[in-house]
């Protein structure tokens, strides 16, 4: 599981309206693609709304791989893109200028123009920490996920133990370990699992930006 972008699907579509032309004295390159991105629950998604010719239909398979490859790097840091669906909805070709490399390209700017006029955000993933120590050391533990931007889901106590129920960032549960062996002198233990992925808080968006 990695760091992300994702559009705030309670945001307006990211519009695009891209034209490649380039003439070097020879053949040249032409093609134009029109549309807009949204959110969606899948990774990437592809809707073809093309009629009557603007783009024909052996250039629109170019087209999905060129969104789909720009999916690989977004505007926000360079994190991969996902939770986005490319709609296609216009475009334009010329008989001798355009091939399937020139909507390829076009496309992949195209998506970066959409994903610059949305709303993105970073999301994170996020883990299922279950924690069992000492009852005597749950204060330092505690304060310890807490500081890990953990959310405590549920706490049970049974004789002198204790279990914790937290949902943690998986990038802030790096060196544990160690940590939770300090402050349990060696007796508490932990497992995490996969769990979703959420938005950063803003303050760790803008650090995660300045910093790529």
């Amino acid at each position: 599981m990695t760091t992300r972008q994702m559009f705030n699907s309670k945001q307006q579509p990211g519009h695009f309206d891209y034209t490649l032309r380039k003439q070097t004295g020879g053949p040249g390159q032409y093609a134009r693609v029109v549309g807009y991105l949204e959110a969606c629950n899948e990774f990437f998604a592809f809707d073809n709304q093309i009629t009557g010719g603007a783009i024909p239909t052996e250039y629109i398979k170019a087209c999905e791989q060129g969104f789909k490859d720009a999916t690989s790097s977004g505007i926000l840091a360079g994190y991969p893109v996902t939770g986005v669906k490319v709609v296609l909805t216009d475009g334009d070709f010329h008989q001798n200028d355009s091939n399937d490399r020139a909507f390829q390209f076009a496309a992949c700017q195209g998506f970066y123009q959409g994903m610059s006029t949305a709303d993105a955000v970073i999301i994170e993933p996020i883990m299922d920490v279950v924690v069992t120590i000492p009852t005597a050391c749950i204060g330092a533990v505690q304060v310890n996920l807490m500081a890990r931007r953990g959310i405590l889901q549920d706490i049970r106590t049974e004789h002198n133990h204790t279990e914790l129920k937290v949902q943690v960032p998986l990038s802030e549960m790096f060196g544990y370990a160690t940590q939770l062996r300090s402050l349990t002198s060696g007796q508490g233990t932990f497992s995490m699992t996969p769990r979703d992925y959420q938005p950063v808080p803003e303050s760790v968006q803008r650090s995660l930006i300045a910093s790529a």
